[in-house]
C-alpha cells in the first residue's frame, strides 16, 4: 500500500497522579505550555499527518482548552471524551477516526520527533502495523526485596513507545474483540492476531511518569531546541487614494499606497521575516500576484498562512519587530494600534512585538515621499 491517510490519536483521559502537581500530568507546565501541548503540537510538525484527535477525561475539558488555545491547526480535531480505563478510551478514540490507518500517541511523550513518525509512516507503506521502540542496553536484573537475586538477559528485549500505528480498520476490530485493559495497543493487535513491525525510536522519547521526569524532559528540551530568526523587507509607492493600512490600521493620508493586495507594506515584511525563518520562501511564493484571486486581498490573510505554517512545524513566535520607514504620514500615534492587531493575528503577547518608525532624513524614494518602505524580523523556537 503506498497511499497513506493516517491520524494520530493522542490519550490523554488518565489521572497522571504519580507525578505529582495537583493536575493530571499532562496538563502540569514544560517550558511554560502543558505537556498536552507539546505533545499535539510534535504531531502536527509531519505534513503526513491528515489530524490529531485527543482523548481527554470529561472533568478536563476546560484545561484542555486552554492547553490547545494556541494552536491554529485546522488538523487538530474537536476531542473525544474518554472511558473507565485505557482500552475504553482508545475504542472510543478510534471510533471517530477517518482515514486509512491511526498512530496511537501517549499524551505524555511531549518529545516526538518529525523523523519517527515518517518512519512509522514509511513502514506502514509495507506492513500491516508497527511501534516506535528502543533496545534495552543496560544490564538486567532481577531483586527483591532491594537485593539482587539474579541477572536477565537483554538480548532481544526492546522498550516500547509511542505512537503505535496500525491500519485503522484492524486495530478497530482487535479492540471490539477484546474487553480487557491491556498496557498497551501493541498487546491488543497481537492478541488478535495480528503481526506488528518494531521501528527503532528515540532515547529522547520519553514518556513523563515520576515528577523527575520533569526536569529530564527539560534538559532534553534544552538540547534540541530550535531558534531561527527571519527578516522581511518590502516597498510600495505612493498612489491615488485618501489612506494606507499599515499592520492592519487604517491611516487617513492625502495618497494610498499601490500594490496587488491591500499593499499592507508592514504586515507583508512580518509575514515574509516569518516564512524567512522557516524557509518557506515569501509571500510572492505563496500568494503570485500574477494570481486574480488576491487582487485587493487583506494582507492579514497572508500573515494568517505564515502563522499556520509556522505552527505545522512545530514553532512558536517568539517575538516580532517591525519598522516602518517614511516621512508622512506620522506612525507614532498608531503604533500601538499595530501591536494590538499583530497580536491578535498572531497570538503573540503584546509585550513581545515591536512597531516603530523612522526616516531617511529626506534622502532616497522615502525621503522624497514616494512611497512607503518597511523592514521586520521575526524569532520562532521550537522546543
Amino acid at each position: 500500500m503506498s497511499e497513506i491517510s493516517a491520524e494520530v490519536l493522542i490519550v490523554a483521559a488518565g489521572r497522571g497522579t504519580r507525578a505529582g502537581g495537583g493536575i493530571p500530568k499532562q496538563y502540569r507546565p514544560l517550558r511554560g505550555m502543558p505537556v498536552l501541548y507539546h505533545s499535539i503540537s510534535a504531531c502536527l510538525t509531519s505534513d503526513e499527518i491528515t489530524g490529531v484527535r485527543v482523548v481527554i477525561h470529561p472533568d478536563d475539558l476546560t484545561l484542555y482548552k486552554s492547553t490547545v488555545a494556541k494552536i491554529t491547526d485546522p488538523r487538530l480535531h474537536a476531542p473525544v471524551f474518554g472511558g473507565q480505563s485505557r482500552s475504553d478510551s482508545v475504542r472510543r478514540g478510534i471510533a471517530a477516526c477517518r482515514g486509512s490507518h491511526v498512530l496511537i500517541h501517549d499524551g505524555a511523550r511531549p518529545l516526538l520527533q518529525r523523523p519517527q513518525i515518517a518512519a512509522l509512516i514509511e513502514t506502514l507503506r509495507h506492513k500491516p502495523a508497527a511501534f516506535l521502540a528502543v533496545p534495552v542496553v543496560d544490564a538486567l536484573w532481577r531483586g527483591k526485596d532491594g537485593i539482587a537475586q539474579a541477572p536477565q538477559s537483554r538480548e532481544g528485549l526492546w522498550r516500547a513507545q509511542t505512537p503505535q500505528a496500525f491500519r485503522l480498520d484492524d486495530i478497530r476490530a482487535a479492540h471490539a474483540a477484546s474487553r480487557d485493559d491491556l498496557p498497551d495497543d501493541v498487546e491488543t493487535a497481537r492478541t488478535y492476531g495480528l503481526e506488528v513491525h518494531m521501528v527503532e525510536g528515540s532515547q529522547s522519547n520519553i514518556k513523563i511518569t515520576q515528577a523527575g521526569d520533569f526536569a529530564l524532559a527539560e534538559q532534553l528540551m534544552g538540547a534540541e531546541m530550535d531558534i531561527r530568526t527571519g527578516n522581511g523587507f518590502d516597498v510600495h509607492k505612493f498612489g491615488a487614494g485618501d489612506h494606507v493600512t499599515l499592520n492592519g490600521i487604517r491611516i487617513p493620508h492625502d495618497q494610498g499606497l499601490v500594490g496587488h493586495s491591500d499593499a499592507d507594506v508592514a504586515m507583508h515584511t512580518v509575514t515574509d521575516a516569518i516564512f524567512g525563518a522557516l524557509a518557506e520562501g515569501d509571500i510572492g511564493q505563496w500568494f503570485p500576484p500574477s494570481e486574480p484571486e488576491w487582487k485587493g486581498a487583506a494582507s492579514d490573510i497572508f500573515l494568517r498562512k505564515a502563522i499556520e505554517r509556522a505552527a505545522a512545524r512545530g514553532f512558536t513566535i517568539t517575538h516580532l519587530d517591525c519598522t516602518i520607514i517614511c516621512e508622512m504620514p506620522k506612525i507614532g500615534p498608531h503604533a500601538k494600534a499595530m501591536r494590538q492587531k499583530l497580536a491578535e493575528i498572531t497570538g503573540v503577547d503584546v509585550d513581545r512585538i515591536s512597531v516603530k518608525a523612522t526616516t531617511t532624513e529626506q534622502l532616497g524614494f522615502a525621503g522624497r515621499k514616494e512611497g512607503i518602505a518597511a523592514q521586520a524580523t521575526a524569532t520562532l523556537v521550537k522546543l
